[in-house]
């Protein structure tokens, strides 16, 4: 994750709404653990035992942790001093995790330092997307891989279903998709900017991720009204936030829902080597 309001960066998208930056916000980002599908995900593509992980866009360092726990050695970088705090308090005990203040596109990181980056849910954030892909091309060794993971349009405008709950945002307040979709790369544009910088031709995969499973809907009512993670309901005013999170608890319940209830997300995963020398 990167996201800047009120502290505009080059190449930073403008309409994001959360801003990272704020005291308020230092843990949107760092309260959960990475799934069980994704770290399965991650065991496919790659053994990050030993290597050396970077983790760019870390945020509250949910997914710098979670490389760490399958045996890498993980370099946090995130533009917000705040969000990196937040990480450290978090990552108490993690001594194969250093952090470092950096943007995706100057990350201030040595050359050919490492055999992953990791590049999650960042690049919604970004307009220059040739300009970040060159330089994680740059710190990373012949041989490395570089794995990007964001949605794309096609995966944000997925109808709503039992367990992917954002589809019903879209169909209570229209515009969200709207907006959603125009700060979505497409695929195809993520995959030129990435052979562009200079990687070989990227692979790429859809992968579901549990973001959560809420007890009850009342548990999912006040999950959505912290709006925790969730970058898009900072659109929403208060009041239209609780509209929200009230229709979706009288849906599920309606449908007789009581449940757990499963929150999950359609994401797309990017992966690309670089040349070995």
């Amino acid at each position: 994750m990167a996201g800047f309001s009120i502290h505009p960066l080059k190449g930073v998208a403008s309409f994001v709404s959360i801003d990272f930056f704020h005291p308020e916000n230092r843990n949107a980002c760092s309260g959960r653990l990475a799934s069980r599908e994704w770290r399965e995900a991650i065991r496919n593509l790659f053994d990050p035992k030993s290597r050396q992980a970077a983790d760019i866009g870390c945020g509250g360092g949910i997914y710098t942790r979670a490389l760490a726990d399958l045996g890498a050695h993980v370099t946090g970088v995130d533009p917000s001093p705040v969000m990196l705090e937040a990480a450290r308090e978090k990552s108490t005990g993690y001594e194969t995790i250093r952090w470092r203040l950096g943007k995706a596109e100057q990350t201030g990181l040595m050359d050919q330092s490492f055999d992953i980056v990791l590049l999650r849910a960042v690049i919604h954030h970004l307009t220059d997307l040739s300009g970040c892909f060159r330089e994680l091309f740059r710190i990373l060794k012949p041989g490395g891989m570089i794995l990007v993971q964001d949605r794309t349009p096609d995966d944000v405008t997925l109808p709503p279903s039992g367990e992917h709950l954002r589809g019903m945002f879209f169909e209570i307040f229209p515009r969200l998709k709207v907006q959603e979709c125009a700060r979505r790369h497409p695929s195809d544009r993520v995959k030129s900017a990435m052979i562009n910088a200079g990687f070989l031709p990227p692979s790429q995969r859809k992968l579901w991720e549990t973001r959560t499973v809420h007890p009850t809907p009342a548990a999912l009512e006040k999950d959505l009204l912290r709006r925790t993670g969730r970058s898009i309901l900072h659109k929403l005013s208060n009041e239209e936030l609780k509209q929200l999170a009230f229709a979706i608890r009288r849906r599920l319940q309606s449908e007789g829902r009581t449940g757990p209830i499963p929150d999950r997300d359609r994401w797309t995963l990017w992966w690309a080597k670089k040349e070995a020398s």
